[in-house]
């Protein structure tokens, strides 16, 4: 059974989930929302309290202030609230893509409310030798989302991404194939508001190697080829850490739930 929650947060009302019983483990992803997890978080309920949310803005966290522009600092703030409404003084997190660098920023910020944080491909582009290229090309999805909309933009950032050229041609305006309108109304939060402050996000190294919390940087089987793959070992080389191999590639948990889980409950366990 699922609890589902909202909790009022400094410019947001966010939208949580709570299912299963056992350690506390959050899942998250941005801009992916708490449903994109629903399978992962199935799979795991079975031993561990399990955690998901739509981070502020998208689906159900609805803002204050739409034109608000997202900061991760603030999307890890808002992790700690959640941890705070739990009444949990520390849990365990796994973040993919986005959602991995709001855990990054949430160890940085709150490094005593993290015991395990599992990174899986962060966009971290600003650690690349070659990032003002990928600063550049932000900019430019940022500005065909403008021009042309969110068919174009979602076309070109995953190409950019390392995605087979072919396969996005015809990019949906949503990532999760015929779009709804709650798609719609996330694809645009994500270009118009969101996307620069995640892939402009740097890293903070002396802070993440000086905190408690254990990091595991993630990185899918069949990634190789993606932008993502590259962030990946380049962070787990600054924090001087072996990356952990998860099923499928960026987007293992939604192609193998069950299997992704038994990755993760591996790599919790150490």
């Amino acid at each position: 059974m699922t609890a589902i929650h909202t909790l009022r947060v400094p410019g947001a009302h966010l939208h949580y989930e709570v299912r299963g019983a056992g350690p506390l483990l959050l899942l998250m992803g941005s801009p992916m929302e708490a449903a994109a997890f629903a399978s992962l978080a199935d799979a795991l309920a079975g031993d561990h309290t399990v955690v998901t949310h739509d981070p502020r803005g998208i689906s159900g966290s609805i803002l204050d202030d739409p034109d608000e522009d997202t900061t991760v600092d603030r999307r890890a703030d808002d992790v700690a609230a959640i941890l705070d409404a739990l009444g949990a003084e520390s849990a365990d997190v796994f973040g993919s893509s986005g959602g991995a660098v709001t855990g990054l920023a949430l160890v940085t910020r709150h490094p005593d409310r993290v015991r395990t944080l599992v990174a899986h491909e962060p966009p971290v582009m600003e650690i690349l030798p070659d990032a003002a290229e990928h600063r550049a090309l932000i900019e430019d999805i940022i500005g065909t989302y403008r021009r042309e909309g969110q068919g174009a933009a979602w076309a070109k950032f995953m190409t950019g991404a390392g995605f087979d050229a072919e396969d996005c041609e015809e990019a949906p305006a949503g990532p999760h194939g015929e779009p709804s309108a709650q798609d719609v109304a996330n694809g645009d939060r994500f270009f118009g508001h969101d996307l620069r402050a995640t892939a402009g996000y740097v890293p903070d190294v002396p802070a993440l190697t000086a905190a408690p919390t254990r990091v595991v940087i993630g990185i899918g089987a069949a990634s190789e080829g993606l932008v993502t793959y590259r962030t990946s070992v380049a962070l787990a080389e600054l924090l001087g850490v072996r990356p952990a191999e998860f099923p499928g590639d960026h987007a293992g948990f939604l192609e193998d739930p069950n299997g992704f889980a038994e990755a993760l409950r591996k790599t919790l366990a150490g």
